[in-house]
């Protein structure tokens, strides 16, 4: 009867986790929304009850300091600027401090940032060093007139910025290390998120903001970039049509263009949001590459994957905040 019990309490904690909708109070007369995704990877009924519960507590997080700050009438970039921050603070996602590892046994982090209003970008690859590349990436943006700062370069221009460095071993967790190790063994692969973390955003002036960070596929090739840092891959924002971070596997959201493809099927195709992710996930790829979310300009939320879960979370200032592990409209 008590470990019944237990398994009761365990689920209706997670159901209050999930969806809190009615707790939000509105805060202003203008609409807001914003998404965010902590990977995409395995059916998360394969997760134990304590790490769907930290999932979603950390999802929970995050979400509520982009739902606060939106409320609170800041900018769209500002807001997923700190969402991404706080997810790469957090270890349990593969970005920043739990970045999965490469074939070298170190950590290579990439990231990017997009504002909608004036389709400023910027993007940072392979940094070894920077405690936060979304900030670093956000200073590609507005300190140079470039896109993308790479590796060793990129590491250059954060210490002349005098942005936060660490040292690489920083970035390590077990939870990567015992990633990499089930991979060179070629075992099978664990219950876990692979991928990003990210956040898109609609604020109370109708701007549009995309932000994206990852630590990459574990095992990875040393030098290897995926679609995170490469904007109209993994990241896009336009305030004419949508917002967006993808989270899976790089190389096919790169060869198709992802982030923008969503964007495209809106403006010339005049898509919904909803449907527009829908055939991008699952038309223009393949099952188990990924998923992604997105925001309209209009406020419609999407969020999308054809792997077993997604880690996720949206709210807006009508009243709707949820965060859950796998979502399907």
């Amino acid at each position: 009867m008590r470990q019944l019990l237990g398994i009761c309490l365990t689920f209706a904690t997670l159901l209050t986790a999930i969806d809190r909708s009615q707790a939000q109070p509105v805060h202003s007369e203008r609409s807001f929304a914003i998404v965010i995704h902590g990977g995409a990877g395995a059916n998360p009924q394969r997760l134990s009850a304590t790490a769907q519960n930290a999932y979603l507590k950390s999802l929970e997080k995050a979400l509520q300091a982009g739902y606060t700050s939106l409320a609170a009438g800041h900018s769209s970039l500002e807001t997923v600027e700190l969402v991404v921050r706080l997810m790469e603070d957090d270890p349990i996602f593969n970005a920043g401090k739990g970045a999965v590892m490469n074939a070298a046994g170190t950590h290579e982090l990439d990231a990017s940032i997009m504002d909608g209003s004036t389709k400023a970008c910027g993007a940072v690859a392979g940094v070894k060093r920077v405690k936060n590349p979304i900030g670093l990436a956000r200073l590609v943006m507005t300190r140079t007139p470039h896109v993308l700062l790479a590796a060793e370069g990129a590491d250059q221009f954060a210490q002349q910025q005098q942005v936060e460095l660490v040292e690489n071993k920083y970035f390590w967790t077990q939870k990567a290390q015992d990633s990499l190790d089930r991979v060179r063994r070629k075992a099978k692969p664990g219950a876990e998120f692979k991928g990003t973390v990210g956040c898109v955003a609609l604020d109370q002036s109708g701007n549009l903001a995309a932000a994206t960070s990852t630590g990459g596929l574990t095992n990875k090739r040393f030098g290897r970039v995926g679609d995170s840092p490469i904007i109209g891959a993994g990241t896009y924002a336009d305030n004419a049509t949508c917002a967006v971070s993808c989270t899976g596997t790089g190389e096919h959201y790169i060869r198709h263009a992802i982030a923008h493809d969503v964007a495209a099927r809106m403006e010339y195709g005049k898509q919904p949001l909803v449907q527009a992710a829908k055939i991008v996930i699952h038309q223009k790829l393949k099952p188990g590459d990924g998923g992604l979310i997105a925001v309209g300009r209009d406020g419609a939320m999407a969020v999308e994957h054809n792997t077993g879960g997604i880690a996720y979370g949206m709210a807006n200032g009508n009243g709707v905040f949820r965060v859950g592990l796998t979502r399907r409209e």
